[in-house]
């Protein structure tokens, strides 16, 4: 009996992997980087996955060629809701998927649906901290995997579904550290500076600016550049007004390479907490920029003083003492993108995140077939 369990076992290990991501409009926007890194990762171990996308999103430029991009919904109306299952489901059969990866928690109720109506397990990636009162839908039996990009995250989802805690994955999101950079705020230019933030509420950024002033007043040379597109725009730029930085401060939609612009810049600003992983930090110190952040939230690759530098939620003085610190001491501003860099390195490789994630596949498989 044990041999036989043995042989069963050994088959459902080499069982080959033919994965179906499932995303939503959010995890393509916000995580591109690492969707592309996956996806890239994938090709490179000789697997062909599908990806479950809306309409809407644009994936050409992040999908190999062996990527099998399915359109859900097919019609985008709201009565033909069972239609567009019916529709998935037929083209998930012809893919013939051993496993779904779900990608957004957004996308949980469809993805526990479909791994019902098909009869395959699933894992579940999980971004953000998870409350009690808005549990997600979780299938105990068909969910192998939690996977959660930090400690913190892990730990608020174990509380919220104390259930699933001992499938709980930490796979850190993993990119491509730089190589070293030594032009960080070199004299003789202004320094430069980017954040990355929705323009939705005008109390966002009236601190930060508020510390620029001063650092210009003061006879710092900076340029400052905020990308985000917004209702609050048409404030933002009367405020800019207002404080006399329409010279220094320039305001610009996020663009597709916006990679290219935070690894450009000498100082990357995050402005607010965040509950969910934060890919924007992950990106600017993998290029080795230097990170001035707002603690709190998911903060885990933030260590003051080590990887960044940091100042309390909505204080002026503290982002004014903060950005002066690295204006004023260059090496050690090149000494924590330095440190950054190389814990990205460490910890962040590509390579693991794709093998981690891997074995989580032909983990669900296996526990699935074994049940």
């Amino acid at each position: 009996m044990s041999k036989e369990q043995g042989s069963t076992t050994v088959q459902t290990a080499n069982k080959p992997v033919r994965p179906v991501l499932i995303v939503s409009e959010h995890t393509v926007y916000e995580y591109s980087a690492f969707l592309e890194h996956l996806l890239a990762g994938l090709a490179d171990e000789s697997i062909a996955p599908g990806l479950v996308c809306p309409a809407t999103c644009d994936v050409d430029s992040i999908t190999p060629s062996n990527v099998q991009v399915i359109r859900f919904p097919t019609f985008d109306l709201p009565f033909m809701g069972w239609q567009n299952r019916r529709v998935l489901q037929q083209q998930l059969a012809a893919f013939k998927p051993t496993v779904l990866h779900c990608l957004c928690e957004g996308k949980a109720a469809l993805t526990k649906g479909i791994s019902a109506q098909m009869n395959l397990p699933y894992v579940l990636s999980v971004s953000s901290p998870q409350k009690k009162w808005t549990r997600l839908p979780v299938s105990t039996r068909r969910c192998s995997k939690i996977i959660v990009p930090a400690k913190s995250i892990g730990a608020g989802f174990a509380k919220a579904h104390p259930r699933l805690a001992d499938r709980i994955q930490q796979v850190n999101p993993g990119t491509f550290a730089a190589e070293a950079r030594a032009g960080i705020l070199q004299p003789g230019r202004p320094a430069s500076m980017v954040t990355i933030h929705p323009l939705d509420r005008i109390g966002n950024f009236e601190n930060v600016l508020a510390a620029v002033r001063h650092l210009v007043i003061e006879g710092y040379e900076l340029i400052f550049a905020i990308m985000g597109q917004g209702r609050a725009e048409r404030h933002l730029r009367r405020l800019l007004a207002a404080l006399g930085l329409l010279g220094t401060v320039v305001i610009v939609p996020r663009l597709k390479n916006w990679r290219s612009v935070v690894s450009a810049g000498d100082i990357y600003i995050r402005l607010e907490p965040t509950e969910s992983f934060d890919p924007y930090v992950l990106e600017a110190m993998s290029a080795g920029t230097v990170t001035a952040a707002c603690i709190r939230g998911v903060d885990e690759l933030l260590v003051d003083g080590q990887t960044c530098v940091t100042f309390e939620p909505d204080n002026e003085l503290s982002i004014y003492n903060n950005l002066q610190r690295l204006f004023d001491r260059p090496e050690f501003a090149r000494k924590l993108a330095e440190g950054a860099r190389q814990y990205i390195r460490q910890n962040h490789s590509v390579s693991k995140m794709v093998g981690d994630i891997l074995q989580c596949y032909r983990d669900a498989q296996q526990r699935y077939e074994q049940q």
